[in-house]
């Protein structure tokens, strides 16, 4: 049947004049710095891999897609690709609108024709099947604008990127690219993840099956906590040169933002496969999920992926090549599909979650049966165990609640297991890195973010930074994990309103309590604004009825079980 994908590519990149004159004039233009995934999906609208997205959608697009997985005309298109923005910040219809990255490079100008509002539950509730936050792409939902801009995109240039540039390919590039291959078909492998010898054995397979294969890792926004890409492709290339039979394996890099959608996601992976040339797509149980709800409930179920493939596949023009688990058989020493094991086997596999904990976190070997020496010695180099990675520990609690008196114990019991720390106390927090910043909602979450970015880069980069600040808002705090990668560890001091008051020798909760008398509230927390208690912390103190040394010890006995010091008399790896 005739598809609009895999056919003739979009290509909304301008010619060299118009983008001179086009960067001459977007200095006067109001301009929209992208997140993320707003420059992974311009690029992608750019070069076609979104075929037949010819731009951000509008509101007619986007409410059938919500809805019904398809755009106005009735193509098939499962996930919203849209630009959100704030109307307050000079963005109009009819008004010409910059869209740079984060450092300012002009990427392209989106004539506006259209700014719509969204209800972004109904969004969230239809295309994640979900309104819980623990779902990231409900979670981002909630941080964005409730705006959506659409209108004419003209792209002066694609984000530059400078690694593996060798491996950076357009729809175009990768097509001529496959097609000199001599494969009638191509089979693509999707990964966020590092390949190890049962996602080996499994590609292996389905080359066999198919023809050619194409190992296409995302390089653009994964899941939390995912390995970044740029040590993930150094473990590619060394299996593709090492492990694969010459001349049966490509690899090429995808500039994508994971929505972690499930079933919907696995059909947008199958559009821009074919997009990018391939003919079938690799789809396994859990194919594009995320883990568990706050209730402990799967979000997708294992299967749906496959079936959403086995539904719209045709219409996308695209085969599937259904995988299923590998199991390492030692006393054969093979792997084997776990659908296929003969009954009384003895078998052996690794989850992600023993990998990360039992392996590289605690600074140990991975296997030979399940990692091929190249890759485990490249995780192993880029992923120290915990006890050498950086860490943000996050006091948070009203004032008076003693979260600076133990932060600046903690220090001195960490330096006795060779941790040493940066501490960020909020009052010093004002006056140097926020000074100038009022009370108001917008400057403390503005304050939050600031403290959260600056200890997340001494986190990422090796270094330990304790942070004792109010931070009396979740979202501030969850953006304050996510700058740290993971290590981050919340200490909610849970002292109670009165024993705080008590100890306020500034005076502060008494000035407030009469400017609320007076008819005059400061929007002091705790008073006449809000503390918005953590759900999950990963230590709860309560020094009005602990001492300091008892709070100290129940974080060092925190610490000590994730793995971020050692017990003394054990030595460092």
């Amino acid at each position: 049947m005739n598809t609009p994908y895999g056919g003739k590519l979009v290509d909304l990149i301008v010619s060299p004049e118009r983008a001179a004159e086009m960067k001459a004039a977007a200095k006067d233009l109001v301009s929209l710095t992208l997140d993320e995934r707003g420059v992974c999906d311009l690029e992608l609208l750019s070069v076609g891999g979104y075929s037949p997205l010819k731009g951000f959608l509008g509101r007619a697009d986007y409410k059938r897609v919500v809805h019904e997985q398809r755009l106005a005309d009735g193509t098939l298109w499962p996930l919203p690709v849209v630009l959100p923005v704030s109307p307050n910040e000079g963005v109009s219809e009819g008004k010409p609108l910059a869209l740079r990255d984060v450092y300012g490079n002009l990427l392209a100008v989106l004539h506006v024709e259209e700014i719509y509002r969204v209800d972004k539950q109904a969004e969230a509730l239809h295309v994640y099947g979900t309104i819980d936050e623990r779902h990231p792409s409900v979670a981002y939902l909630s941080r964005i604008s409730d705006h959506y801009a659409a209108g004419r995109l003209e792209v002066v240039r694609t984000p530059p990127h400078y690694d593996f540039v060798d491996l950076r390919q357009t729809p175009s590039e990768l097509r001529a690219y496959l097609d000199s291959l001599g494969w009638s078909r191509v089979v693509a492998f999707h990964t966020d993840a590092p390949l190890h010898r049962p996602q080996e054995e499994a590609t292996k397979r389905a080359a066999q099956q198919i023809g050619g294969l194409l190992i296409h890792p995302v390089v653009g926004v994964t899941r939390p906590g995912d390995v970044d890409h740029y040590t993930r492709i150094r473990c590619y290339r060394a299996l593709v040169d090492d492990y694969y039979e010459p001349g049966s394996v490509a690899l090429s890099l995808l500039p994508f933002a994971t929505r972690m959608a499930g079933p919907r996601e696995a059909v947008l992976h199958a559009i821009i496969r074919r997009n990018y040339g391939c003919t079938d797509l690799m789809v396994g149980l859990d194919h594009v999920g995320h883990g568990l709800d706050s209730a402990g409930k799967p979000f997708y179920e294992p299967d749906s992926a496959q079936q959403a493939l086995a539904t719209f596949g045709e219409e996308i023009g695209m085969g599937m090549v259904v995988t299923s688990p590998m199991v390492y058989l030692p006393d054969v020493d093979r792997y084997e599909s776990v659908d296929d094991v003969p009954q009384g086997a003895k078998t052996a596999v690794l989850s992600s979650d023993q990998i990360r904990e039992e392996y590289l976190a605690r600074g140990h070997q991975l296997p030979g049966w399940f990692s091929r020496p190249a890759v485990a010695e490249i995780l192993q180099e880029t992923h120290p165990p915990r006890f050498r990675q950086g860490l943000t520990i996050w006091f948070t609690g009203l004032s008076g609640s003693g979260k600076s008196t133990v932060a600046q114990a903690l220090v001195e019991r960490l330096a006795e297991y060779g941790r040493n720390c940066s501490f960020l106390d909020g009052d010093e927090i004002r006056t140097h890195l926020s000074k100038g910043l009022g009370f108001s909602k917008q400057d403390r979450d503005i304050n939050i973010r600031r403290v959260g970015y600056v200890a997340g880069l001494v986190a990422q980069h090796g270094g330990t930074t304790l942070c004792s600040v109010i931070s009396p808002y979740k979202a501030g705090r969850d953006e304050a994990r996510r700058a740290s990668k993971g290590n981050f560890i919340e200490v909610y001091c849970s002292t109670s309103l009165e024993v705080c008051e008590q100890r306020d020798v500034k005076g502060l909760y008494a000035k407030a309590r009469a400017a609320v008398a007076a008819g005059s509230p400061l929007g002091f927390t705790g008073i006449d604004d809000s503390y918005e208690a953590p759900d999950n912390a990963e230590v709860v103190l309560d020094t009005g009825k602990q001492g300091v040394s008892e709070c100290v010890e129940a974080i060092v006995q925190k610490l000590l079980g994730l793995g971020y010091i050692l017990p003394h008399g054990h030595a460092s790896l």
